[in-house]
């Protein structure tokens, strides 16, 4: 960040300006090396400054939900947010396929969109948890406690928790706030327009 200052300051100086001692070839290679000097200094801030496609990571819209890709993503760990959507992934969907886990996080992430919901990962997963029948997610009140205990899945739901947390795209479910296993039918889903299928999910809006 120094570096980017530094330059940026120095780019703000206007340049030292040719004096009278010098002869008019001397004024004239002063003034090239002057525009050289600048043009280099501006496409040097212009590299620190401006993110790169290695930057942005895989996250972009080359994204392939395959296990080769998500394995090549770095181990992910992070705050309360990704926790409550690992969770979520986790116990909710670690049987799926890479697209059945986005799926999954993509509506909890368009539930947080939405002014009918919590706007956090965690008051959206937890929202209802303690009352009966009212909870969103079955997993924080069907009464079983919830443990980890299959590291390589946690490692896997974590990985998609991250790529979805900063901003990979939301565009397997068209939208969807509700989704349920194949093995129910909900009430509710006759109400609702059914806008995609993967895995052993069903997919719905409003």
């Amino acid at each position: 960040m120094w570096r980017v200052l530094s330059l940026a300051l120095a780019l703000a100086i206007p340049a030292i300006p040719a004096t009278a001692e010098m002869n008019t070839s001397a004024k004239r290679l002063y003034l090239l090396e002057q525009k050289a000097l600048e043009r280099a200094g501006a496409a040097r801030l212009g590299q620190l400054v401006t993110p790169t496609a290695l930057d942005m990571g895989e996250a972009g819209p080359n994204i392939t939900y395959t296990n080769d890709w998500l394995s090549r993503q770095p181990k992910a760990s992070g705050g309360a947010e990704w926790r409550c959507l690992s969770e979520a992934l986790y116990f909710e969907a670690r049987g799926e396929t890479v697209k059945g886990l986005v799926g999954v996080a993509e509506v909890i992430l368009n539930r947080v969109d939405s002014p009918r919901y919590p706007n956090s990962v965690c008051g959206v997963v937890h929202q209802g948890t303690g009352r009966k029948y009212a909870c969103q997610f079955t997993y924080t009140c069907d009464g079983h406690p919830e443990h980890i205990n299959e590291p390589a899945a946690w490692e896997r739901v974590g990985k998609v928790a991250k790529l979805m947390l900063q901003g990979a795209p939301r565009n397997l479910t068209q939208g969807a706030t509700f989704y349920h296993t194949t093995a129910v039918r909900p009430s509710w889903a006759k109400k609702f327009r059914r806008t995609a299928k993967i895995g052993v999910h069903l997919f719905y809006r409003r």
